[in-house]
């Protein structure tokens, strides 16, 4: 990857559309557009970010009419001299589009060089830039809105203020050992452990695991529950859809039937699984053999029993294997009559009639605001992960301090908590960890 070249690549994604953009950007990103687009007003100057009308051309062919725009640095995404091209979106337009910008000189460019390029040339930090890819591939409103903060700075923000305490720190324990006579070693050594445990303790609390999965990919909600109890009448109902097979016939649903909807700015996923019984056939086991899994591994648990009928064996034996998760108890088909001795429940519904699905609705909608967590600073997990290591050396820093070891050794722990930190917004981040981030995004990006 050279980083003085001019680069360039479909910004836009592929398919058909009304328009579609591909930018370049480099120290001939002026040259490269000039010869890439005629102006239709004929002039020769381009002000900075001004659209302007014409053709886009390749080798003296027009290609298309379009809108160009030139960015001169550093008001552009790379702090380079930016150019985009703006086409009709068809993938052949757009791809000859393309081919006229490094037909005039351009290379294309590689997955995530724009925003690598924003990184090295200072506009972002490393935890800036991963919210780039983050806000694109947000799944629900909530993840987008934690994307948008992350892009604003408020991991870095965060991250920096606890680096700031840790070079207070390290500049307290060389000044005690530059000038023992004149600062004491016991009174600094307690004051920086005390100052050690609230910052381990304030970046363990900053951590938000569960969160990040939840913002990432979704809250799993799986319905379980004996065959023919309606549990695909329930997935059908809460999507509005009739995305599962549904018969009187028991046994219907082999294989997980997956849909998502949001609640609460959170993606909720929803999985009908296959009726939990002793099963016949090889696919059915392979079937509630995954259903169990799904349970096991799910947010939330609905378990569904059929309320006109007693409880069977196969119920009971569904409410004992789901009894240690996170799990509720619902009576489903209360539009016919009921049976005796059910056991409490913590919803009656019928997913026939749509009665009490609204209500579930909304409670679900709850659970998914208390999943996205309470505004936790870190919920992405290479995030998580540093910030953890950073607690860890810490906790080591307080041993070490607690032990009555010289505070030079305490600078190690400090220094480790350091780096640590630096790693989230690409201070102390080595090259792999940089190329591992940039590897992840889409080209043109």
């Amino acid at each position: 990857m050279m980083k003085n070249d001019t680069i360039a690549a479909i910004a836009t994604p592929p398919g058909t559309g009304g328009v579609a953009i591909v930018r370049i950007s480099g120290p001939e990103a002026e040259k490269t557009l000039r010869s890439a687009f005629r102006r239709g007003d004929k002039k020769t100057e381009w002000k900075s970010h001004e659209f302007v009308y014409g053709h886009i051309v390749r080798g003296g062919e027009t290609v298309d009419e379009g809108m160009a725009v030139l960015m001169r640095a550093p008001r552009s995404y790379t702090r380079e001299d930016v150019a985009e091209l703006h086409c009709h979106g068809g993938e052949t337009v757009t791809r000859m589009t393309l081919e006229a910008a490094l037909a005039a000189g351009a290379r294309p460019a590689q997955p995530g060089e724009f925003t690598r390029r924003a990184f090295e040339n200072g506009r972002v930090d490393l935890a800036q830039a991963e919210a780039v890819m983050r806000l694109i591939g947000a799944q629900g409103e909530a993840a987008a809105r934690q994307a948008r903060r992350q892009m604003d700075g408020a991991v870095s923000r965060g991250v920096e203020k606890a680096r700031q305490k840790l070079l207070d720190m390290l500049a307290e324990i060389a000044a005690c050992t530059d000038f023992p006579d004149e600062i004491e070693e016991a009174p600094t050594a307690a004051k920086l452990l005390d100052e050690a445990r609230t910052l381990s303790g304030a970046l363990r609390a900053a951590c938000d695991p569960r969160s990040a999965r939840v913002l990432e990919t979704g809250f799993n909600v799986v319905i379980a529950g004996r065959p023919n109890v309606g549990k695909s009448s329930l997935l059908n109902a809460l999507l509005g859809e009739e995305r599962a097979i549904v018969t009187s016939e028991a046994g219907t649903t082999r294989d997980a039937v997956r849909g998502a909807m949001e609640l609460a700015g959170v993606r909720v996923n929803l999985t009908d699984t296959a009726g939990l019984r002793e099963a016949d056939s090889e696919a059915e086991k392979i079937g509630v053999k995954r259903a169990k899994e799904a349970v096991a591994n799910a947010d939330l648990a609905l378990v569904v029993l059929d309320a006109s009928q007693p409880l069977t064996e196969e119920d009971r034996e569904t409410l004992a294997e789901t009894e240690s998760v996170n799990r509720w108890i619902l009576l489903n088909k209360t539009d016919l009559p009921a049976a005796a001795r059910l056991p409490a429940a913590d919803m009656t519904i019928s997913a026939q009639t749509g009665e009490g699905v609204e209500t579930l609705r909304e409670r679900l909608r709850e659970e998914a605001k208390k999943a996205q967590g309470g505004g936790a600073l870190l919920t992405q997990a290479r995030h998580i992960d540093a910030a953890q290591r950073a607690a860890e050396s810490l906790d080591a820093m307080c041993r070490t301090l607690e032990s009555g070891t010289p505070l030079d050794f305490a600078a190690v722990d400090a220094t480790d908590a350091l780096r640590a930190l630096g790693e989230i917004t690409g201070e102390d981040a080595a090259e792999t960890v940089v190329d591992a981030v940039f590897a992840n995004f889409c080209v043109g990006k």
